[in-house]
């Protein structure tokens, strides 16, 4: 019997109370495994208006690798979350595993330069069956997942540093001299 801490169901909920009606997020898409990735976002899209987000992005990108670009940019405009989609299938080499490292890697670089919620929703799996059992199957919903975890570290965001704000804080270790 799963408790409510190992209850892995519970990450597809959002249970707490803040509000959500200011934040503005970016879901970059890749288009590689097009089908699987708008299972994704669909069910992101989802979980974030029933929370009441209202300016909400898709962004298209060709395939995972390039998530990172486009979040980087994303970064630099007004959105308090990014959130990615991809989804890696092994093949008969390692090349999955290249693109799987570079892109969490990249993402979060992204996160932690910008200082902002970067979700890494990339599936890397070993077939397309996996992948389906995870966007909504058997598995689980990655794309609520993603969202949930989203709207989690906006909240966190606002508690420690009140409203979520990154370009009106104010950096402790710099003067205007430096």
């Amino acid at each position: 019997m799963a408790t409510a801490d190992t209850d892995t169901a519970s990450l597809e909920q959002y249970r707490g109370r803040a509000d959500f009606r200011q934040e503005s997020i970016a879901l970059i898409v890749a288009e590689w495994n097009a089908d699987i990735n708008a299972r994704m976002y669909s069910s992101a899209l989802r979980v974030l208006q029933a929370h009441g987000v209202k300016d909400i992005d898709r962004i298209l990108v060709p395939g995972a690798y390039e998530l990172p670009f486009a979040a980087q940019k994303m970064a630099y405009d007004v959105y308090s979350a990014i959130i990615c989609f991809g989804t890696l299938i092994k093949g008969e080499t390692r090349h999955d595993e290249y693109i799987a490292t570079a892109v969490a890697s990249g993402l979060m670089e992204v996160s932690l330069k910008h200082d902002k919620p970067v979700i890494f929703g990339v599936l890397t799996v070993n077939n397309r069956e996996q992948a389906l059992a995870r966007t909504g199957g058997s598995v689980g919903d990655k794309g609520a997942e993603a969202a949930v975890s989203a709207l989690k570290l906006l909240e966190l965001a606002r508690t420690y540093t009140g409203k979520y704000n990154p370009d009106g804080m104010v950096d402790a270790f710099y003067t205007d001299e430096d």
